[in-house]
């Protein structure tokens, strides 16, 4: 069995609600689907986590410093995205202990995805431009859509090389 855990920002936990559906034999809202056997996955937890202190209390370490405060809602450019992305997905992992950890967040561009194990940490961005503080709410959606999407195309990519 293969265990995964997720810390999301832009994505809402919708990447480990996937991930669970899949990991039961049905899959819910995403068009990717998994080239691995569904079966020897298992969601041990998915965190929704957009604020500063959540990151610091539940994950666990100091957050970069943000370009932006939205209510304690962390909003970053893609670099700084890309970075705590990579933060979040191997704290995720290290805490619960399980063998690949997912994060993302997404502030000011395109939001960033990363799939981290012991070996391997893969990041990638969705393909929707988005400022959580200025734009509509269905630019802000899709870039979500996008991020999931991409989150999906990462894990199959380490699943694959790693646990095939």
């Amino acid at each position: 069995m293969i265990r995964i855990a997720t810390a999301e920002c832009f994505t809402h936990g919708r990447i480990g609600l996937e991930i669970h559906a899949i990991s039961r034999g049905y899959y819910m809202n995403i068009s990717h689907t998994l080239n691995f056997e569904p079966s020897r996955l298992s969601l041990i937890a998915s965190l929704f986590i957009p604020t500063l202190s959540g990151v610091r209390s539940i994950l666990g370490f100091e957050p970069l410093e943000p370009d932006d405060l939205l209510d304690g809602i962390k909003v970053y450019n893609d670099e700084k995205d890309k970075i705590m992305a990579v933060k979040m997905a191997e704290a995720v992992r290290s805490i619960t202990g399980a063998d690949i950890g997912i994060g993302s967040t997404a502030g000011i561009g395109k939001g960033a995805v990363a799939v981290a194990d012991e070996r391997t940490v893969l990041t990638g961005f969705s393909e929707v431009y988005a400022d959580l503080r200025t734009s509509d709410a269905d630019i802000i959606m899709k870039r979500q859509e996008s991020g999931i999407e991409e989150a999906f195309v990462l894990l199959e990519k380490i699943l694959i090389e790693n646990y095939s």
